[in-house]
Order: structure tokens, then sequence, then C-alpha cells
């Protein structure tokens, strides 16, 4: 073979390996864009605010990503207790968990810090001190190096005290046996009230109330309507305190295996749908309240000076529960600074 002719297969060898490594990258991209990635949405709940986010971002994601993104949501803790949905979405058996913070304890414990009562003092409030940037920036931020990227946090509800015996009156709490999370942000301030906390999980307070176990439990109303609990009791003190955040965590390794276009498109849908959800969940919370009253149930305010009263005790508990760890304590500065700064 000439001299030319051994250049011409050369160059004919390499414009041909250019080509072929041209439609492999072509090919490579568009597989990239072609490819479906699935979401599973896990949440415990069932018809309330933390839901129909769940719903409204499943939406909006499916439909921004042109179908890339297929979310799939399970709702009521179809895929376990709270513990198990949270693991799953550390270790990327879940996508994306939709549950109150406080329940993240596990992974970090200033996650409990949005249950702290005394913090605000209405949904508007809540959704204010939500959107505040140095808390959104904190809380969203505890889980990154356990497997979590946090993407939105928004008020669920406010709390109140179901009880088989009507709580008029601050007095009335003394020596009653209430319901709370197994939270020293939530003991704490019962005890604080003359009232004995007892830490039980939602699903067994209606039978600790029909049995006389507990006299009262805390809890929201947006649970209480629709899961039937005037069956056990039908008075409901409507405290506001705490108040029930929700967290929007994604696994963090799902995420960053995305596209970056998909990963843009789950951190704003989220930022969207924080944004959206407080008129949404106000509604919720007004249905709720209607749906109680008309079942035969009873909604009690306290009055104004002792509600006044009970929101100075549990912050003066709430800050000393806080100054026992400083990285605790550092936190909760934060957020009750944000607190006053959005009051």
């Amino acid at each position: 073979m000439t001299i030319e002719k051994q250049n011409f297969a050369a160059r004919a060898a390499a414009t041909a390996g250019v080509a072929a490594l041209a439609l492999t990258l072509s090919l490579g991209a568009a597989s990239a864009q072609d490819k479906i990635y699935t979401m599973k949405i896990t949440l415990p709940t069932l018809n309330d605010p933390s839901y129909f986010f769940a719903k409204n971002y499943a939406a909006a994601l499916e439909k921004d990503s042109g179908g890339r993104i297929k979310p799939e949501i399970y709702p009521a803790s179809q895929l376990g207790a709270i513990p198990r949905q949270i693991e799953g979405t550390q270790f990327g058996a879940i996508q994306c968990a939709i549950i109150p913070p406080e329940f993240f304890v596990g992974v970090d414990e200033r996650f409990e810090l949005m249950a702290a009562p005394g913090l605000v003092d209405s949904m508007d409030h809540g959704q204010r001190l939500a959107a505040d940037p140095a808390v959104r920036k904190l809380i969203l931020g505890l889980g990154a190096d356990k497997g979590l990227h946090g993407v939105a946090l928004f008020m669920n509800a406010p709390s109140s005290v179901i009880a088989k015996a009507p709580i008029r009156h601050l007095a009335d709490f003394k020596g009653k046996k209430i319901r709370v999370l197994a939270s020293k942000f939530q003991t704490v301030p019962i005890e604080r009230l003359g009232a004995t906390p007892v830490a039980m999980t939602l699903g067994d307070v209606v039978p600790a109330l029909q049995q006389g176990a507990i006299d009262g439990a805390v809890g929201g109303i947006v649970v209480f309507t629709p899961m039937h609990f005037n069956d056990a009791a039908k008075y409901v003190t409507e405290t506001g305190q705490p108040a029930v955040f929700v967290a929007v965590e994604i696994n963090k390794s799902w995420y960053q295996s995305l596209p970056e276009d998909l990963q843009k498109l789950i951190d704003d849908d989220a930022a969207a749908g924080q944004a959206a959800i407080g008129p949404l969940a106000g509604e919720i919370v007004g249905k709720a309240r209607k749906g109680w009253t008309d079942t035969g149930g009873e909604l009690i305010s306290l009055p104004a000076d002792e509600q006044a009263d009970m929101m100075k005790t549990f912050l003066a508990a709430d800050a000393e529960v806080a100054k026992a760890k400083p990285a605790l304590d550092a936190a909760y500065q934060i957020v009750t600074d944000a607190a006053a700064r959005t009051r």
C-alpha cells in the first residue's frame, strides 16, 4: 500500500472513530433525556395539608419534567411506620418523605425545635416562620450528612388538646395525664401546667382515652376530625400549641443522580408548593373545626389572659430545655429570633 493510501485509510478510520464517538455521546444524551425516574412519596397522614402538598408537588413535577419524573404517593403510612419511612428515605428505598420534623430527631436532635410550643401564635405566623431564610437553611440542611436533602418546610396545623372532661382554664390541666410526643420540648411545658405528660403514639390515643389511661392528648384538629376521635372524647381546647410543621425530605443520593435540570425542578417545585400551601392549609383546618362541631364536639378557647400566661410558661420552659445542650441552644436562638422577626 502506498503512503498516500495509508494516510487516507488512517484519516478515514479517525473520521469514523470521531463519528462513532459523537453518535455514542448523542445516544447517551438522548438516553439520559428519555430516562424515567420513579419518585415514591411517603407520608403518615391522609386528606390533611401534607397530603394535598404531596398531590400538588407530584402533579407539578410530572408536568414540569415532561413525564421524566413519575411520582407515586403513599399516604397513611402505607410504606410503614414513621421510623421506617424515614429510614427508607435516608437509604434510598423511598425518594421523598413528608413528615413533621420532630420525627427526624434520630437523624439530628435539632429537628425537634419546630415542635417547641410557644413559637408561633397563628397559622399565618407559622407559614412566615417556615419561609424565613435562616430557618429554612437551618432545618432543611440538618440531614445533609445523613442521606437527606431538605426542600420544603411549612406549617400543617395548630395543635389542640382533646380531653374527656372540658379544659376551660389553665387550672383544669392540673393533675391530668396528657399525651405528648417523647420530646422535652413537649414534656417539660406540660409539666409546668401541673399535668403529667405521657409519651404515646397517635394510634394509641383513642383506646387510651376510652380506657382512662390518659385524660387528654395534644394533637391536631385535622387529625381528630377525620380519624373520629370524637368516639373517645368530645372536648377540644384550642391552645394552638405547639404548631405542627412538616418537612419535605428527598433521598440525597437519588437527588444527586438526577440530571441538573431535574434537580432544579425538585427544589423549585417544592419551594413553589411551600409558598402556595398556606391558604389551603388554613381552609383544611377550618373545615376540620366545622366537622368537629357538626358531629357534636365542642371547641374551647382559654381566656385571653390565660392564653398569654400559657405562652410565657411554654417559652420559658423551651429556653430551659434548649440551654442544656449548646448546639441545640444555638439552633433554638435562630428559630426564636426568626419567630420574633416574623410575628
